[in-house]
């Protein structure tokens, strides 16, 4: 049975059902504003909630990837905590956003901030391991 790596797959379940609530979201905002799809203008919470959710899905790839390669090269604990903190940035960046675009810079800071980690994390401990011919 497979029980490594078992708390990153559960931070990315987490991530990915924190996007599928962000597309909830989207659809209420639709109902909210009587604007069917494809329709993605004239209103503008709704553009905002959109947004939001775009914007998440541009930082999915990054993040993701970050993260699994953070827990195979450094540790795994370590990079499903930062997965956490990444969403906990996301949620604080949609719900700013959507109130107001003014209010999502804490959030998207929070979650930069993990990303970033995650990828360089992850590339310094690859590049090393290169350098050195270790593991």
């Amino acid at each position: 049975m497979m029980m490594a790596h078992r708390w990153t797959a559960l931070v990315t379940i987490l991530a990915l059902l924190v996007y599928f609530w962000m597309g909830l979201r989207v659809a209420g905002a639709r109902g909210k504003a009587g604007i069917a799809a494809p329709a993605m203008t004239g209103e503008p919470v709704l553009e905002r909630t959109i947004r939001a959710h775009y914007n998440t899905l541009e930082w999915l790839p990054m993040f993701l990837v970050g993260m699994w390669l953070f827990a195979i090269y450094w540790n795994e604990l370590v990079a499903a905590g930062l997965g956490v903190v990444w969403i906990i940035g996301r949620v604080l960046y949609a719900q700013g956003y959507v109130a107001e675009a003014s209010k999502r810079s804490t959030g998207f800071l929070i979650q930069s901030v993990a990303t970033g980690i995650l990828l360089f994390g992850a590339l310094g401990k690859i590049a090393y391991s290169l350098a050195t011919g270790g593991v």
